[in-house]
C-alpha cells in the first residue's frame, strides 16, 4: 500500500470517526437536557397543583363555614368547624354535590288544558325563583370571601398549612407526574427563613443534588407574609445518569471500534517499518554476503596460477584470506539462522547442567585477545557460589560473546570490561559491564527490539543488522531468567543476567 494511500484512509477514518463522537456527545448533551427539562417540568406543575389544591380547600372551608352559619349546611353532631386530612383533599367534590343538592329549583307540572297564559306565568315564576336564588348564592359567596381575606390577614402559615398533609399532597402530585424520587421539602418566608422543614434521611451515592425548586404558596394572594414551597431532590443526578444507561453501550461499542482502528493502524505502522527494516536488512546481507563471496572467489583464481603454488608465503596469505573470508561468511550465516529462529515461540534448546563460573572463564580465556588487541582488558569478579544452571550452553555462550561483543564495538578508548557473578536467594547474577559510549535513556528501552540499532554518533565503523540483544533477549527469556540494562552516555553501559540456578539438596 502507498504511503499516501496509506496517510488517506487513516485521514478519512480518523474525520468519521470524528464526526460520530461529535454526534454522539451531541445527541447525549440533548437527552440529558431533555431529561432534565422534562423532570423540571414535571416538578413545577406537582408544586403548582400542590399550592392550587391547598388554596381551594381553604376557600372551600371558609364556604362551608358560611354555609353552616347560614343554616344551609347541617352541622352534624360531634363534628367541629376544621376539615380533617381526609376531608380536605375532598371538600371541593362534597361541597359542590351538596350545593348542586340545595340549589335544584322545584318541579313544576304544566297543564296543556289551561292555554299560553299558564306557560307564560309557569316561565316568570321560574325566572323569579331562579334570580332569588342567585342573589343568595352571591351573598353567600361574597360573605365567604370577606371571611377568607379578612381572617386569613392576621394567621400566621403554619396556622393555614397542615405540613404533613403537605407531604403527602406533594408525593402524591410528583407521582402523578411520573416523579418517584425521594425529595426533601422546607417551608421559608420572604426573607428565606426557615419556617418548616422536613425530616427526612435520604441515602446518596456521591455529592447530592443542592438545586432547589420554589413555589409561592397562595400565589393570588397579596399579603405581607407570604411564604414559599423548596424541594430539594438530593438524588436527580443519578436519576438523570440512569436516564442515559440504555445510550451506555452505544458509548461503549464506539470506543471499542477507536480502539481497535488505533490498534489497526498502529499495526500497519509497525509492519511497514518491520518491512522496510527487512528489505534493509536484505540489502546488507547481500552487500555482505558479496564481499566475502567475491574475496574467496579471487583468492579461488589465484591458487590456480602455477607460480603461487611455488610460493610457500603467497600460498599461506591466499590459504589465510580463504579461512578468514569462510568464517566471515559463516557468521552472516549464523545471523540469517538467528533472524529464523524468531519466527518460532521457543527456540529449541539442549538443557545440560553447567558450571557457570567455569564456562564463563572459558569464553573470556578466548575472548581476551580481541579485548587486549584494542588495548583493554577484562576484570573478573566471579563471587557466585552456587553456579550450577541448567541451559543451552552453545546458545548462552552466544549471549556471553555477543554482549562482549558490543562493549568492544561501541567503545570510543581502551575498551575496560568488568564480569561479575553473585547469588541472590535461588537465581544466579552476571553482568558485563563496559567503558564505551553509552546509551541515551529514550533508547534504552528499545534495545532488545528486533532490527532496533541505537545511533552509534561519530562511531561509523559499527555494522550489524539490530539482532543480536533481541537474541540474548529471546535466549534468557526461553531459559526463564532475565536481563536488564543501565547505562550513561560517556560513562559506559551495564547488562545483568538473572537466570535459576540448580537447587542442591
Amino acid at each position: 500500500m502507498k504511503k499516501s494511500t496509506l496517510w488517506t484512509l487513516i485521514i478519512v477514518m480518523a474525520v468519521t470517526f470524528g464526526a460520530l463522537i461529535v454526534l454522539q456527545v451531541r445527541y447525549l448533551t440533548s437527552t440529558a437536557e431533555m431529561a432534565e427539562k422534562q423532570f423540571d417540568d414535571g416538578v413545577k406543575i406537582s408544586l403548582i397543583q400542590t399550592v392550587t389544591l391547598l388554596e381551594e380547600n381553604e376557600a372551600l372551608q371558609y364556604l362551608a363555614q358560611t354555609l353552616e352559619s347560614n343554616k344551609y349546611v347541617q352541622k352534624r353532631p360531634g363534628t367541629s368547624r376544621q376539615f380533617s386530612r381526609t376531608d380536605d383533599l375532598r371538600i371541593s367534590d362534597s361541597v359542590r354535590t351538596d350545593w348542586n343538592k340545595r340549589q335544584t329549583t322545584p318541579s313544576v307540572k304544566l297543564s296543556t288544558g289551561h292555554g299560553k297564559a299558564t306557560i307564560e306565568q309557569t316561565s316568570k315564576i321560574l325566572r323569579e325563583k331562579f334570580q332569588q336564588n342567585f342573589s343568595r348564592s352571591k351573598t353567600i359567596l361574597d360573605q365567604a370571601v370577606f371571611n377568607w381575606m379578612k381572617e386569613t390577614e392576621g394567621k400566621n402559615i403554619n396556622e393555614r398549612v397542615d405540613f404533613n398533609e403537605l407531604d403527602e399532597i406533594i408525593s402524591t402530585y410528583l407521582s402523578s407526574n411520573g416523579i418517584e424520587l425521594p425529595f426533601l421539602y422546607s417551608v421559608v418566608d420572604k426573607s428565606n427563613n426557615i419556617i418548616y422543614r422536613c425530616n427526612k434521611s435520604i441515602q446518596v451515592n456521591g455529592k447530592p443534588n443542592t438545586d432547589k425548586y420554589v413555589q409561592k404558596l397562595f400565589p393570588r394572594e397579596d399579603s405581607r407574609r407570604e411564604a414559599y414551597i423548596e424541594v430539594v431532590f438530593p438524588t436527580k443526578q443519578n436519576f438523570l445518569f440512569g436516564s442515559l444507561n440504555l445510550l451506555l453501550p452505544t458509548i461503549g461499542v464506539i470506543l471499542l471500534t477507536l480502539v481497535i482502528f488505533i490498534s489497526t493502524i498502529s499495526i500497519i505502522f509497525r509492519q511497514k517499518q518491520l518491512n522496510t527494516i527487512k528489505n534493509d536488512f536484505v540489502n546488507n546481507m547481500t552487500h555482505e554476503f558479496k564481499t566475502p563471496i567475491s574475496t574467496i572467489s579471487l583468492a579461488s583464481q589465484m591458487l590456480q596460477d602455477g607460480d603461487i603454488g611455488k610460493n610457500p608465503v603467497m600460498l599461506k596469505h591466499v590459504s589465510n584470506v580463504i579461512k578468514d573470508e569462510t568464517k566471515r561468511l559463516s557468521l552472516q550465516v549464523e545471523k540469517v539462522l538467528q533472524m529464523s529462529m524468531f519466527e518460532h515461540e521457543r527456540a529449541t534448546l539442549k538443557l545440560t547442567e553447567i558450571q557457570f563460573n567455569s564456562m564463563l572463564k572459558d569464553i573470556i580465556s578466548s575472548f581476551s585477545l580481541k579485548v587486549t588487541s584494542k588495548g583493554g582488558e577484562i576484570n573478573t569478579l566471579l563471587k557466585a557460589q552456587n553456579d550450577v544452571v541448567v541451559i543451552d550452553e552453545v546458545h548462552f555462550t552466544n549471549v556471553i560473546f555477543n554482549l562482549m561483543d558490543n562493549a568492544l564495538k561501541y567503545s570510543d578508548k581502551s575498551p575496560i570490561l568488568t564480569i561479575e557473578t553473585w547469588n541472590e536467594k535461588d537465581s544466579l547474577c552476571v553482568s558485563i559491564e563496559d567503558n564505551g559510549i553509552g546509551i541515551k535513556k529514550e533508547n534504552l528501552k528499545r534495545v532488545f527490539e528486533k532490527f532496533y540499532r541505537v545511533s552509534t554518533g561519530n562511531l561509523h565503523n559499527v555494522k550489524g543488522f539490530g539482532l543480536g540483544l533481541a537474541y540474548v533477549k529471546k535466549i534468557i527469556t526461553d531459559h526463564h531468567g532475565t536481563i536488564k540494562v543501565e547505562s550513561e552516555i560517556g560513562l559506559g553501559t551495564k547488562f545483568i543476567i538473572t537466570i535459576p540456578t540448580l537447587k542442591i539438596n
